[in-house]
C-alpha cells in the first residue's frame, strides 16, 4: 500500500507536469477567467486574504486588483521558515521581493493570527477533492496558517479546471477547504 505522503508526491509531479504543459495563452485565459470570478466570492467592505501566483499557479496580479476594485480589503501571505504565514496589506505596486521566488506586501507586517480577520480565504493548490482535501506544495505554510482563521472563514482553493479532482490522498494534519475556485466553473461548494 501507498503511504499518504507518497502518493502526494507522485500526484504533486504528474500535475507539475500538466500545469507546464499549458500554454502561456492558455494560462493568461485562465488567469482573466478567474478574474472575472472575483465577484462570487467578496462583498465590499469584506477582508480577504490572497496570494500573488508565482510558476504555474493560477491567478494573476490582476486578480489581486480585482479584489480591491470589488471593495474588499486584501492581506496576502509573508514567508518565514518553519512558521505560519504572517500578512501584509496588499497595495497595488508596492510588491517585494521575498525568498522562495515570491512577491510579498511591503512592511510593515501582521502576525499569523491577522488570517482571523478574513471571511475569504483564496489558497493556492496544486488540487483539491469534492470533500475539499486540499494537496499544496508540501511546505505546510497553509496547513499552519489554517488553524488560525475564522471558523466561519471560506477556505478556497484556487485551482485549474483540471485540479479539481475525486478523491486525494488525506491525512490527519490537512485543513479542509470549503469551496474550489476554478477559471470555467467558478465558486464551488465542497464537501457536500
Amino acid at each position: 500500500m501507498v503511504s499518504p505522503e507518497a502518493g502526494k508526491r507522485d500526484l504533486r509531479s504528474a500535475i507539475l507536469r500538466r500545469r507546464r504543459a499549458l500554454t502561456p495563452e492558455q494560462r493568461q485565459a485562465d488567469a482573466e477567467a478567474l478574474t472575472l470570478r472575483v465577484p462570487e466570492v467578496v462583498d465590499p467592505g469584506s477582508i480577504v486574504c490572497a496570494y500573488v501566483p508565482i510558476g504555474t499557479e493560477p491567478g494573476s496580479p490582476t486578480m489581486l486588483d480585482a479584489l480591491i476594485e470589488a471593495g474588499a480589503r486584501v492581506l496576502l501571505p509573508v514567508t518565514r521558515p518553519d512558521t505560519p504565514l504572517s500578512w501584509g496589506w496588499y497595495r497595488p505596486g508596492h510588491l517585494t521581493e521575498a525568498q522562495f521566488g515570491l512577491l510579498e506586501p511591503a512592511t510593515p507586517h501582521l502576525p499569523p493570527d491577522a488570517i482571523g480577520q478574513a471571511g475569504v480565504i483564496l489558497i493556492p493548490a496544486l488540487a483539491v477533492d469534492r470533500a475539499g482535501v486540499r494537496l499544496g506544495r508540501g511546505a505546510g505554510f497553509y496547513d499552519r496558517s489554517l488553524s488560525l482563521a475564522a471558523p466561519d472563514a471560506l477556505l478556497v482553493a484556487v485551482v485549474y479546471d483540471d485540479d479539481l479532482l475525486p478523491e486525494l490522498p488525506a491525512e490527519p494534519h490537512d485543513v479542509p477547504m470549503t469551496h474550489a475556485l476554478t477559471p470555467r466553473s467558478g465558486l464551488v461548494r465542497l464537501g457536500i
